[in-house]
């Protein structure tokens, strides 16, 4: 299992907004990460009544850059989020008490231009969210 500080300065998400806190697994095409939080109402994302099941979205974007950066594909241009497509949610709110997140993504496409992943987020083998994430990186 691979911890933060092996892609954390490869990433634009830094301390509370790092919500991929482990990897389990990843090859060419896949990864399967973890998003544990010690202390759920901190969740930089929850309002005063949870964390929105669509917030799980940014779980799944997150383990593409954490991807990307494993590949060494991460570099100095950066990426930005474009499109959602596809998204279910099974549960409108995340009881983050219950236990970690586990979010699998696996790409769909890359180019110069940007990646496509779908991803899917489970919490004790219950699927709670899915979709794809496509992001293109910044040209300067």
């Amino acid at each position: 299992m691979l911890t933060r500080q092996s892609w954390a300065a490869l990433i634009p998400h830094a301390e509370a907004m790092a919500l991929i806190d482990a990897v389990v697994d990843w090859n060419e095409t896949a990864i399967h990460a973890i998003g544990a939080r010690d202390v759920p109402d901190s969740h930089p994302l929850r309002s005063p009544v949870g964390l929105h099941a669509v917030h799980l979205a940014e779980y799944g974007a997150q383990s593409l850059a954490v991807h990307a950066a494993l590949l060494g594909e991460a570099d100095a241009r950066g990426g930005r989020l474009v499109s959602l497509r596809d998204v279910q949610l099974a549960v409108e709110y995340v009881d983050l008490r219950k236990g970690h997140l586990d979010v699998y993504a696996e790409r769909i496409h890359v180019d110069d231009r940007g990646a496509q992943y779908r991803f899917k987020v489970e919490q004790q083998g219950q699927a709670l969210a899915s979709g794809r994430v496509a992001v293109m990186y910044v040209v300067e």
